[in-house]
């Protein structure tokens, strides 16, 4: 008996240094193999960026190219002296060309001496001589085709960036020298489009001369650059020519990187692009990382488990306390996959709208425009920005965590008043049935919330009928509730009054009962991809929670479902209240005082500066502490105060609190785009604006926050 116990004792402890040992060297194996895909993908991703320079850089050259060619034949045969009186009509036409071309500084005509006969620039040219330039001298000689010269600096009376030259050489009839076109190139042209490309961490990208003389380099160098033909570099482009990828360390910084090159069709110029070693490294330490939270996590509970059994047969009791953190480690196992579920969906989402911003602003950026696809870029990213900001509310909603906007409504009349909207959005084939109270039905939630709900609750239930079929909505008073209802009214007063039910139920196909646990879950949808977020039901749970009340549902295969909203009834004699439109245009400052205290810099001047442009008078800090000095040494010269919510140190709601003490009679406006705090325990009293907000609707709040203040001084004076 003692030996079989010695004996799976022994067992246990090799099986806790295998699940040490085994994990470990898997964790090797993997890194080695992840290693090596790191850099795959890396150089994946590195010859795609080269292959896009390359074009990029072609197109730009071949461009010029026949613009020099171009221009060659508008003045083959043109004796100095006719072109020298056309040189007015000429400028002109170099002038286009370089406005057309953002590549081009600058484009001219210069006779056998050097001297310009016409330019892109001034009009006449000045008495200058550029003979000593290697766009000039390099064809005196002899004929070379197009030619692309060193960076140089303009030479005064010019100014300006600096530039490399692009020249053709012009030949009389006999095939003699009189004299070069040439267009002068802008290495930060190529410079911004690298940075355009180059956003990923440590990226590189540089474009320069079969001699090593580099031309464009990002990140840009303040210097001149010159690649030595028998270095690292130049060996390996002499070795192969056409293309290559190699790990090398650079020599304007030092830093190794691992660089792609191509040369460009006929032209003497090659292009790179690569990224830093280090860079790559981190990716690879990066997916590691992500292994290692699992792993680790992993085979710790695995040694945990290998632990309790041990202990086990000596200890029952232990044994069983083991057990017990081992299912709460499963539990939080669970959540965090919970948690990256939600993340992976509001990064998806996120994504796609960012991808419509992105693609709308750089559209923006392109050159002659048309006035309509301006509006329709412009239109797209609005879009895209209300679309963020509607998952962002339904996503607080859901956590609870959405700073709500109570109100006192009948949430029969609210149901009857979304008749319409529904018949539309459901469509003709499915038949609406309300069954109202006559009895007002008295509520106090966000209105705008709870028409959301029934929206959400709706559309579930016109999928599940495949579009037809019947609906019914049902608003009724009730003391009876579920449990979870109960647990959470037990000892407030909202729910002294009883429940207001409303049900929507659908004629669909039902919900299996081993869903019935899922569907309230973020992001859980049985819809086809890009049919549905899985939020909408999630909306209707987290309202719904936060409101003080629940949601049910009851569902029978082929027999379709019924959702019961729960919200606290508030007594009848409580009249309704109206909200003001949301919808009014902006208004005018006049002249008033707006004390705006915000940490984020962007958002500040954004506000500031669209106040300013409407009239108001803005005076902007950064922080809650500076913003009280400047009340406490002058509160009459402000109207009002426009807060952010969250700020290190003293929060928005701190500083209102501290106005309030100390008997500041200055109006304050806060505004959140989320805040625990407030979705607790409200604005404290004070106007609120969510974010992101427009300047119109900005502009309309303050108006009515300052307003009681503004009629008090001038019933004062």
């Amino acid at each position: 008996m003692q030996r079989a116990q010695r004996n799976s004792l022994r067992l246990l402890q090799w099986m806790m240094a295998a699940s040490l040992a085994l994990p470990i060297a898997l964790f090797a194996v993997a890194a080695t193999i992840s290693y090596t895909s790191t850099k795959d993908i890396a150089d994946r991703e590195i010859e795609r960026t080269v292959d896009v320079a390359h074009e990029h850089a072609l197109k730009v050259f071949e461009t010029i190219d026949r613009s020099l060619a171009e221009l060659n034949e508008v003045v083959r045969g043109l004796p100095d002296d006719i072109i020298r009186a056309r040189e007015p009509t000429l400028h002109r036409r170099l002038k286009r060309l370089t406005v057309s071309l953002p590549q081009l500084k600058s484009a001219w005509i210069f006779d056998a001496n050097g001297k310009a006969l016409v330019n892109s620039l001034v009009s006449p040219p000045p008495e200058l001589g550029f003979a000593d330039r290697d766009y000039f001298y390099a064809h005196v000689d002899q004929s070379i085709g197009t030619f692309i010269g060193m960076p140089l600096t303009p030479r005064p009376p010019y100014q300006g960036a600096r530039f490399f030259g692009m020249s053709r050489r012009r030949d009389s009839d006999d095939g003699s020298f009189i004299g070069v076109i040439q267009a002068s190139v802008l290495p930060e042209y190529f410079e911004s489009f690298y940075a355009r490309i180059g956003a990923d961490p440590g990226s590189f990208l540089a474009m320069g001369r079969t001699d090593g003389v580099v031309l464009a380099h990002f990140p840009r160098l303040d210097h001149d650059l010159r690649l030595d033909p028998g270095g690292p570099v130049g060996r390996e482009i002499a070795a192969h020519p056409e293309h290559g990828l190699i790990t090398v360390a650079w020599p304007s910084d030092g830093i190794e990187r691992r660089i792609a090159y191509r040369r460009v069709a006929e032209y003497p110029i090659y292009v790179s692009a690569g990224l830093e070693t280090s860079a790559i490294r981190a990716r690879w330490f990066a997916t590691m990382g992500q292994h290692l939270v699992f792993g680790i996590p992993a085979t710790a509970l695995l040694f945990l488990l290998l632990a309790l059994a041990l202990r086990r047969t000596q200890h029952l009791q232990a044994e069983a306390a083991k057990r017990r953190e081992a299912e709460e480690a499963l539990k939080h196992s669970q959540r965090l996959e919970a948690l990256g579920q939600l993340t992976g969906g509001v990064a998806h989402d996120f994504n796609n709208l960012l991808t419509v911003i992105r693609a709308s602003v750089d559209l923006l950026n392109r050159p002659q425009l048309t006035e309509e696809r301006r509006q329709r870029y412009i239109t797209a990213i609005a879009d895209s920005v209300a679309r963020a900001a509607k998952l962002t509310s339904q996503l607080l909603a859901f956590a609870r965590r959405q700073p709500l906007k109570p109100e006192v409504f009948d949430a029969g009349a609210r149901v009857q008043s979304l008749h319409d909207m529904l018949a539309t959005l459901l469509g003709p084939a499915i038949e609406i049935v309300m069954q109202l109270p006559l009895e007002p039905c008295l509520v106090n939630a966000d209105a705008s919330q709870f028409e959301t709900a029934l929206i959400n609750m709706a559309t579930n239930a016109r999928d599940a009928m495949q579009g037809k079929g019947r609906i019914v909505f049902n608003v009724e008073t009730t003391t009876t509730v579920v449990d979870t209802l109960a647990q959470l009214s037990a000892g407030q007063t909202s729910a002294d009054h009883g429940f207001v039910r409303v049900t929507v139920s659908d004629t669909g196909v039902g919900i299996p009962a081993a869903r019935l646990g899922r569907i309230f879950e973020p992001f859980f949808t049985t819809k086809q991809v890009g049919h549905g977020t899985g939020l909408g039901l999630s909306q209707v749970f987290g309202f719904a929670r936060q409101s003080g009340g629940e949601v049910t549902v009851t569902s029978e295969l082929g027999h379709g479902s019924t959702f019961s909203l729960y919200l606290p009834r508030v007594p009848p004699d409580l009249l309704p209240q109206r909200q003001a439109p949301n919808t009014a245009p902006a208004v005018a400052g006049s002249g008033m005082s707006v004390l705006v205290v915000e940490d984020n810099i962007e958002l500040a001047n954004f506000a500031a500066d669209g106040l300013t442009a409407l009239g108001y008078s803005i005076t902007l800090v950064d922080n809650a502490t500076d913003a009280l000095a400047e009340l406490v040494m002058d509160a009459d010269r402000f109207d009002l105060v426009f807060s952010d919510v969250v700020m290190p140190g003293m929060t928005g709601l701190d500083l209102a609190q501290a106005i309030r003490d100390r008997g500041i009679g200055v109006p304050v406006v806060l505004t959140t785009g989320y805040s625990q705090a407030l979705s607790q325990d409200g604005a404290a009293g004070c106007d609120l604006v969510q974010k992101p907000y427009s300047i119109e609707e900005l502009s309309r709040v303050l108006h009515h926050a300052a307003r009681p203040r503004r009629v008090r001084d001038g019933a004062a004076e």
